[in-house]
């Protein structure tokens, strides 16, 4: 059978059935949902809306469009309350409605998504998006970006050329910044530090339709700033209810809230005092509306697009801006030129014209840079042609312009006219955009737009269609080389048109119509500008409308380019959207000649600021109206100061360019002033545009950026700064001189007269006559100038200069940014040249930071004005200070210097500095307040007292001055100078002119000697001491080099003697930097007062100890430290434990020196603000060392070269370390080990206190730890390491007690002279009477009394004390063994003042002398918790000496000998642990930081401890983990637990009667932390031991302040919360309480995070760091190689397994380091060469080692293990090849992790030795 076949009929009836079956399913579709695709908005059941009792503040509008009643609230489903009033919203939204949140996830803790459901409530305006999804993401450490868009439906999203380039570096979770509140969906942004809501949406719901958005959030402040482009007559919102339409129109900036030219949905709010802030972009280009309401809160409405919010973290406003540019793109640095001030009008009428106004303000030498011409200059008003006729000479006019070094600008508008040119000619430029399709089109999609602007009937260039872009370029192309000019002013580009839409009107639709119009200006969308249908490449108008401008922006750019090719140009918009500036400037539009428009323009531009366009200004004098003179004079005051100063007018009104108004004329004058001004500061302006570029920091600045915590500064903004430095007082108002201005709380001097100012911090009346404006230097600030000129093509050939504007502690500091000033990239392609300028105490570095540019005008340095110097200066000197020459100090003429004492200002002149050099600039300023020396450092002084020592009283008004002081020839006369090429000898003589220094039971010595010593290249010693009389002298050896240097050439130092009064000067030859100068008053040597003041070349001091200092640096506001060894607990002005009357100094050009007094006697050290240092010391003799470094690091090793280098201590001993006074028995012990190792806790050494002792006897073992012998044993079976206490003092009481009687019997025990008595000098310590019951309840001097032993002390300067120590030692081990020895109370510690009964014999000037220095109970003497001074102790030459004189060196005494009977009786190397010290201790013993507290603040200060221990030669160093007074609390002891983690000597240590500390004494998550931490520690052994034996073979730190490896940095001089292990290791640690952020400071390197290996991508600034409680900040430098090793619960494992490598590449991929190794503990292995030493590299693809030395025995030989290669970036790590030192090649696997972008190369596998050469490459392929 045949297939059937359809009639043509029945197949047309099918079809048509069909048909109709599709529009009825579309009609039921429809029907059911409203529109395709968007669910119906009503909701079927009834609603009710739920209504809160809320403040009338916080309601939100329910009914922003007209029309509301209670009816159509009701409808909404809002609530309905009205008022008295119409500002509060009546119909307001109820809490039910909004969106829920139905699924939320973390996929990592970065991000957060969720998916959002719309709540069953009424529509607003109808297409609600029933299902939205929701993103965030930390991007960064300060930035938060969520999005809420449609789950289903692509909407239109900004297409932003900056942004969109950006990728996500997030560094801190966002569970700290973000909060998400389910039902309904609302956001919490949170300030991480302190969780403050920032923005706050839980206040109302969200709204998301097709065409109206909506998100309200709560604030944390009123104090907001920003949104635009529109006119706001104050800087600070007015949050009383006020609505901002958002959307770019061509409008007149007249004082309306309506929207202008730009579109801003930006804001910034500074949230209180702290300055802390955060702005708030939303990244949507859609017409919109911006409410700011009382509570203070925001409400976004906008009709497209989607949510995508910035949230951006500031601690500061200028902290915002910065983060802001970093997003949309920093802005560009105009051309130099383009600084200039400019003239421009609409119609000048013909070029003649044009000319006549060139000509008239040449004439009269007006500086006057650039010319432009409006759109008259063009035929018709079309572009791209100009009028043959009445410009006919444009062609040349460039020319005629260029001869005098001035430019051309011309304007372009986007329109395009559709006529034809004069004659019927073809307009070339449409016709070929027509063909190119370039124009906008109509709704179809096809038909150009049409409308009408200047030339008639136009298109409108597509700029976001590649076609127009091209036409664009090529059509400038063209009309550049037909009319020269230098750049380009675009104009028109909201876009404008004067029709409605189009010239056939707008279609009646939804986007010409949409449901809500925002309160836009006359509430027409198409409102003179293009139908909101027309089609564009991204998309529909509605959409991209104000992004118009921008995309002009861009094709622009790529014109300029084309055209001006490696010159950087300029361009000038009008419309303008958020990144525009990185291409762009912007003027504040078509402003009127009036004193509104001039007050409001300040607010305008302060706002662009913040939207990162800083080429800003107003048309000076009003565009629109004519200018009267005295507002055009007032406007040409200021605009003076806009960084964009274009006096320009229109069409039909009166000329304004300066020289109209008469040559005579105020005006004029006036305005050549303030430009000449301008012009003398462009160099500053031009940094100030630099430091824009590339940081982000604002250039026109509001006051309260910089004096933020001063709430006056929030509202003002009738003032403005140019940067930090230079205020700006206009006058703004008519018929007035006189202008209420705000000084905000700083130094300022009047520019123009250079006078200080009177008042701060206050509001004052400036007197500013008709000729004036207020002009103001802020101290602190160093404003590089250059002689000015009529432009600046001339001016840049001139003379620079300086206006240093020295601050309150006399310091100031600047930059200066100098390139060719035209071309293109020169940041980015280094051709400029850097300074950074400083003026510290007289000395003024100019140092050249970056050199990639030498200016070919050969310019100099030729004048430097210093404002608020206090006194004429004695001389100036200037040093070239370049790397490449190094000159003496040349000494400036006096006819050079000049100086006005009335305004304290000095003027140096002539100076010929060349521009690109280094230098030093220094001045010595006469003697005042800060110049005195104290004649009356005692108490009590008065004018009688003052008067008797021959000094002057006068008292002074300076905060801790001294009112007695030394007159200035007070001291000794030098006579009879000998010097030699090897030193200087002389005499030097007392000036009897003055009665004795004071003291008469201390008398004066007349006759002294001097010798000068030059030991070496970098090392001198000068030494005074009385030739007639056998004086003490410390008998520390150091190792002085036997030949002294006597190559003058060789030395880094030159030395100066002055005559009358003497000094000693100490000059660094370099730099002519006086290191040491004495030559002042004061100058004492008598028997018991000894006293010498020095300068100091800088306020940069480090050391003195042992004393608790509250910053590393020390304070030079007159503070005093005693150093006296004592048995007290560390605290403020407390003199403690040793005594190292040793220093650091950094000069000003970041070199270093230090200085050692070889004495031993009690003394202080003052410093005072000169910057001076004075010592007191009272016995003895004067001996000064000094090294010269001249860095750092030098210094330390030169010093300890002179005192010793440090012991290297055993390997274990660098292991975590358990201790804790307090003990019961050996059970707790025991308990306590089982602990540790069940919790895993990396633990090598335990200790006990001196609880394990029978009645606190040395030598001794308690009953109650009888067990202890065997437990020792099994743990140092296990691995671990045991080290007991022992105390100096012997019990004198006991029978059978042989550590006494055998020291009796050698008369080792420190006795009275034989001339008084026979007897020990008995004291009281810790060991009991026998046979006593010790009842702890009475109080403590009733305990001593009653239950305390006698002690004797031994004196260790003894040989036959030695050989006693030892043996007792020796028995001790014998009966049970240790590893290391811990000796305490050794300054001596006496529990009794002086000895038992308090009565000392002979002298008692020696515990109570004529002065005493200010020591903890100076009341009670030097006796005071120690023997008495005139104990008598014994020299190993036999000499007898005071104790008086040798106290501080008793600790130093007894540590020699205890390790060496350690290393006697152990055969190994070990550790002793010394609580006294002394310079050269360090060679043989490691120190803890004493008794401390538990307590917050000392975990800052044990940093400080460390760190200055470092300088003291003694590294192995660190502070009783947790605290040993009090008892800890958890989270202070979690955070000690890390940051003791890396204490180089870490042990966790308690006192008696507190609850234990150790790390499982918390909990499980203490103990976890703890456990992680430690395991970092013992990572990075290999590392520490390695800087160990650099600090013993070579002096180096260990613990290393930052200013050590970045000195350049004097960023870092201050640092004293991070440090470094070596040059490697950056630990920031948490060290405040509920800390969970660390600000740290991030020093000028490569660095990557340890725990991840991703770099940080931060350098040279401080940082904010994400800081949990289980984390510690730690990051490793590029360019270095640190050794590593897989931890384990002890060294003795640890040390087995295969050596790792961490190679963080540097910026050039480049590192090094270094591995030392022996076998952990052997005696002397280093100068037995028995250790290994290689040198690793890695460079060009490719790690190698050296071998320095081999000297391991087998068992100590390691393998290489994994190494993790870091900085590779995205390049990926192929064919690598391990050689071996037989050149046997193994491959190896690399991995690489793709979110941090390490790479791991494990060669584990392969045994290769590296105690032999091996090698390691791989290629790169991109």
């Amino acid at each position: 059978m045949g297939r059937r076949q359809f009639s043509g009929l029945e197949v047309t009836l099918m079809v048509m059935f069909a048909l109709m079956s599709v529009v009825a399913i579309a009609l039921i579709v429809l029907f059911v949902t409203g529109e395709p695709g968007v669910l119906k908005d009503e909701t079927t059941e009834v609603f009710v809306p739920q209504c809160p009792d809320i403040s009338l503040a916080e309601r939100v509008d329910c009914f922003p469009d007209a029309g509301a009643s209670k009816l159509r609230c009701e409808q909404r489903g809002c609530c309905w309350r009205p008022l008295n009033e119409r500002l509060v919203p009546w119909c307001y939204f109820s809490t039910n409605h909004g969106y829920t949140v139905e699924s939320a996830e973390q996929p990592n803790p970065y991000v957060m998504n969720a998916r959002l459901k719309r709540m069953a409530s009424p529509s607003l305006f109808g297409a609600d998006i029933q299902e939205l999804s929701f993103h965030a993401e930390m991007q960064s450490n300060n930035r938060l970006r969520f999005k809420i868009y449609d789950a289903h439906r692509q909407r239109f999203e900004v297409p932003h050329e900056h942004i969109s380039s950006h990728t996500s570096d997030p560094s801190s979770p966002i569970s700290n910044t973000l909060e998400m509140t389910h039902k309904p969906f609302g956001l919490t942004v949170r300030r991480k530090e302190n969780k403050k809501a920032l923005f706050d949406t839980t206040m109302a719901p969200l709204v998301f339709a097709d065409q109206y958005l909506q998100m309200s959030a709560k604030l944390p402040s009123s104090n907001i700033y920003g949104l635009g482009e529109h006119v706001h007559q104050r800087y600070q919102h007015d949050t009383n209810w006020k609505t901002w339409p958002i959307f770019t129109r061509d409008a007149f900036p007249n004082g309306g809230t309506h929207n202008l030219y730009g579109h801003y949905p930006f804001f910034l709010c500074l949230e209180d005092e702290s300055g802390k802030s955060f702005g708030v972009f939303l990244m949507n280009s859609n017409a919109m509306e911006v409410t700011l309401q009382p509570a203070p809160a925001v409400t976004y409405r906008t009709i497209g697009g989607v949510l995508d919010f910035y949230i951006l973290f500031g601690d500061t406003p200028e902290q915002v801006v910065q983060e802001f540019l970093e997003l949309i793109g920093r802005p560009v640095i105009p051309p130099y030129w383009s600084l200039g001030f400019q003239l421009s009008r609409w119609d000048y009428g013909s070029l003649a014209e044009v000319k006549n106004t060139v000509e008239r303000n040449r004439a009269v030498s007006l500086p006057y840079d650039i010319q432009y011409t409006d759109i008259d200059y063009m035929e018709d008003k079309k572009d791209f042609t100009y009028d043959k006729v009445k410009f006919s000479e444009l062609p040349q006019f460039a020319d005629y312009l260029h001869a005098k070094g001035q430019k051309y600008i011309l304007i372009l508008d986007p329109a395009i006219a559709t006529s034809k040119r004069v004659g019927n000619a073809p307009y070339d430029a449409f016709d070929r955009g027509t063909v190119k399709k370039a124009w906008v089109t109509d709704s179809d999609g096809t038909t150009p737009l049409l409308g009408s602007v200047w030339p008639g009937e136009t298109v409108f260039p597509d700029y976001t269609s590649q076609n127009c872009i091209d036409w664009w370029v090529d059509e400038y192309e063209r009309f550049s080389r037909e009319i020269k000019h230098d750049a380009l002013w675009i104009d028109m580009n909201e876009v404008a048109n004067f029709d409605k839409g189009s010239t056939t009107g707008c279609g009646d639709n939804n986007l010409n119509y949409p449901p809500y119009t925002p309160k836009i200006l006359d509430e027409v969308m198409y409102s003179k500008t293009l139908c909101m249908d027309a089609k564009q490449a991204w998309g529909n108008h509605y959409d991209v409308h104000s992004l118009y401008g921008y995309s002009m922006v861009l094709a622009t750019e790529k014109a300029l380019q084309r055209v001006f090719g490696g010159n950087r140009t300029l361009m000038l918009t009008r419309s303008s959207f958020p990144g525009v500036g990185k291409y762009s400037g912007h003027w504040l539009g078509d402003n009127a000649a009036n004193w509104n428009d001039i007050k409001w323009a300040i607010p305008g531009m302060l706002e662009f600021g913040l939207f990162g366009i800083p080429y800003i200004g107003a048309d000076i004098c009003g565009f629109f109206d004519d200018a009267s003179e005295e507002l055009c004079r007032r406007w040409m005051q200021v605009g003076a100061f806009y960084p964009f100063s274009r006096n320009h007018n229109a069409q039909g009104y009166k000329p304004q360019d300066p020289a109209f108004f008469g040559p005579n004329s105020t005006l004029l004058k006036s305005s050549k002033h303030y430009l000449t001004i301008r012009y003398t500061l462009l160099p500053y302006l031009y940094t100030l545009f630099y430091k824009a570029h590339t940081t982000g920091e604002t250039v026109v600045r509001p006051v309260m950026h910089e004096f933020y915590s001063d709430s006056t500064t929030w509202e003002v903004d009738q003032q403005f700064l140019w940067g930090k430095h230079l205020l700006i007082t206009p006058v703004l108002h008519p018929g007035v001189d006189n202008v209420r201005a705000y000084v905000p709380d700083a130094v300022w001097y009047d520019y123009e007269t250079m006078e200080q100012l009177a008042v701060r911090r206050n509001y004052v009346n400036m007197h500013l006559p008709a000729d004036k404006l207020g002009l103001h230097i802020r101290g602190g600030a160093i404003l590089p100038t250059q002689r000015p000129d009529v432009t600046t093509t001339y001016s840049r050939r001139h003379p620079m200069g300086l206006i240093v504007a020295l601050d309150d502690n006399n310091q100031a500091a600047g930059e200066l940014f100098w390139d060719d000033g035209d071309s293109r990239e020169t940041v980015k392609l280094d051709n400029y040249i850097h300074y950074k300028f400083s003026a510290v105490y007289g000395v003024l570095t100019m140092q050249v930071t970056h050199d990639g540019y030498k200016d070919p005008n050969g310019l100099k340095f030729e004048n430097i004005t210093v404002l608020g110097v206090p006194q004429p200066p004695k001389s100036v000197s200037v040093t070239n200070a370049s790397s490449a020459t190094q000159h003496n100090a040349s000494t400036l003429p006096t006819s050079n210097i000049q100086y006005d004492g009335a305004k304290k200002v000095m003027f140096l002149k002539g100076l010929s500095l060349t521009l690109g050099e280094s230098y030093l600039v220094q001045w010595e300023l006469e003697l005042e307040e800060n110049h005195r020396f104290d004649c009356h450092p005692e108490e009590h002084a008065d004018e009688t007292k003052c008067k008797a020592r021959g000094c002057i009283w006068k008292p002074s008004t300076v905060e801790l001055a001294p009112w007695c002081f030394y007159p200035q020839d007070f001291g000794y006369t030098a006579t009879g100078v000998t010097e030699s090429n090897s030193g200087m000898t002389f005499g030097i003589t007392r000036n009897k002119k003055y009665r004795s220094s004071g003291r008469p039971e201390s008398p004066d010595i007349d006759t002294l000697r001097v010798e000068i010593r030059y030991h070496s290249s970098d090392m001198l010693q000068f030494k005074i001491w009385d030739p007639t009389t056998d004086r003490y002298e410390v008998p520390v050896p150091l190792s002085i080099p036997t030949i002294p240097e006597t190559d003058e050439s060789m030395r880094l130092y030159k030395v100066e003697v002055t005559l009358n009064p003497f000094g000693i000067q100490v000059i660094r030859k370099s730099t002519g930097t006086k290191i040491w100068d004495s030559s002042v008053p004061g100058f004492t040597f008598s028997d018991m007062f000894i006293q010498v003041s020095t300068r100091l070349p800088s306020e940069f001091v480090y050391g003195f100890g042992e004393t608790e200092h509250p910053t590393y640096k020390h304070d030079l506001n007159y503070h005093t430290w005693g150093m006296f060894s004592k048995d007290q607990p560390p605290g403020y002005k407390m003199n403690c434990y040793g005594v190292h009357p040793f220093y650091m100094g950094l000069e000003t050009t970041a070199d270093a020196h230090g200085v050692l007094l070889l004495n031993s006697n009690a003394m202080d050290v003052t410093f005072q603000p000169t910057p001076a240092l004075t010592y007191r010391t009272i016995g003895g003799i004067l001996d000064f060392y000094m090294v010269l470094g001249p860095k750092p690091e030098m210094v330390v090793q030169q010093y300890t070269a002179l005192i010793g280098r440090p012991v290297l201590p055993a390997y274990w001993s660098l292991g975590f370390q358990l201790c804790r006074y307090g003990y019961a028995n050996d059970t707790e012990i025991s308990d306590l080990y089982k602990q540790m190792r069940a919790a895993g806790i990396p633990y090598d050494v335990q200790y006990a206190d001196i609880d394990y002792m029978d009645r606190q006897l040395d030598f001794v073992l308690d009953p109650e730890f009888k067990g202890l012998p065997a437990l020792v044993d099994k743990m140092r079976g296990e691995g671990m390491r045991f080290i007991f206490i022992l105390d100096p003092a012997i019990s004198g009481n006991e029978t059978g007690y042989p550590a006494f009687e055998r020291g009796e019997a050698a008369d080792v025990f420190i006795k009275w002279p034989k001339h008084i008595s026979d007897e020990i000098v008995w004291g009281k310590v810790w060991p009991d009477f026998p046979n006593v019951t010790v009842n702890e309840s009475l109080d403590w001097d009733t305990q001593v009394e009653k239950y305390r032993a006698f002690t004797a002390f031994p004196d260790f300067f003894r040989a036959e004390t030695a050989a006693w120590w030892q043996q007792e030692i020796q028995d001790f081990y014998n009966e049970m063994k240790f590893d290391g020895l811990w000796i305490d109370m050794n300054e001596p510690a006496s529990f009794v003042h002086g000895t038992v009964g308090g009565n000392c014999l002979g002298n008692p000037l020696l515990e109570n002398p004529p002065y005493m220095p200010p020591l903890e109970s100076k009341h009670r003497g030097l006796n005071h918790k120690t023997l008495c001074m005139n104990s008598e102790q014994i020299l190993s030459n036999g000499n007898k000496v005071k104790h008086y004189d040798v106290h501080n060196l008793y600790g130093w005494s007894h540590t020699e000998p205890t390790y060496k009977a350690l290393l006697n009786v152990t055969n190994k190397r070990g550790i002793v642990v010394t609580r006294a010290t002394y310079p050269s201790s360090g060679k043989w013993a490691g120190h803890w930081l004493g008794d401390n507290f538990a307590s917050w603040d000392q975990l800052p200060k044990s940093i400080i401890g460390m760190m200055e221990f470092s300088l003291f030669g003694i590294p192995y160093t660190g502070a009783d983990i947790c605290g040993f007074f009090n008892a800890a609390e958890y989270e202070m002891c979690l955070r000690w637990m890390q940051l003791g983690a890396f204490y180089p000597y870490a042990r966790n240590h308690n006192g008696k009667g507190n609850m234990r500390q150790d790390p499982v004494a918390w909990n499980s998550t203490f103990a976890d932390a703890s456990r992680d931490v430690l395991n970092i520690r013992y990572t990075l052994l290999p590392y520490l031991y390695t800087l160990m034996y650099e600090a013993h073979a070579n002096g180096n730190t260990v613990v290393r302040p930052l200013l050590h490896e970045f000195v350049n940095d004097k960023n870092t001089w201050d640092i004293y919360k991070q440090f470094l292990w070596g040059p490697a290791l950056l630990i920031t640690p948490a060290l405040d309480q509920g800390a969970r952020n660390v600000n740290g400071y991030i020093p000028d390197a490569r660095w990557y995070d340890f725990h991840t290996g991703k770099e940080l991508g931060v350098r040279g600034q401080m940082h904010n760091m994400f800081t949990p409680m289980d984390h510690i900040n730690l990051h490793i430098r590029g360019g270095y190689i640190v050794p590593w090793q897989k931890p384990e619960n002890t060294t003795y494992y640890s040390r087995k397994n295969p050596l790792g490598l961490i190679v963080a590449l540097s910026d050039t991929g480049t590192a090094k380091g270094s591995f030392f190794w022996d076998d952990g503990e052997g005696i002397n292995t280093v100068q037995k060469t028995q250790y290994l030493l290689t040198s690793i590299t890695a460079e060009a693809n490719s790690l190698s080692s050296h071998v320095v030395n081999t000297g391991l025995l087998p068992a100590d030989r390691l393998t290489l293990g994994e190494v993790k290669l870091w900085g590779v970036g995205d390049a990926v790590i192929t064919n690598v090849i391990l050689t071996d030192a037989a050149g046997t090649t193994h491959t190896l696997i690399p991995e690489i992790n793709p979110d941090t972008l390490e790479v791991i190369i494990d060669a584990t596998s392969k045994s290769v030795p590296v105690d032999e050469k091996f090698t390691i490459t791989w290629s790169i392929s991109v």
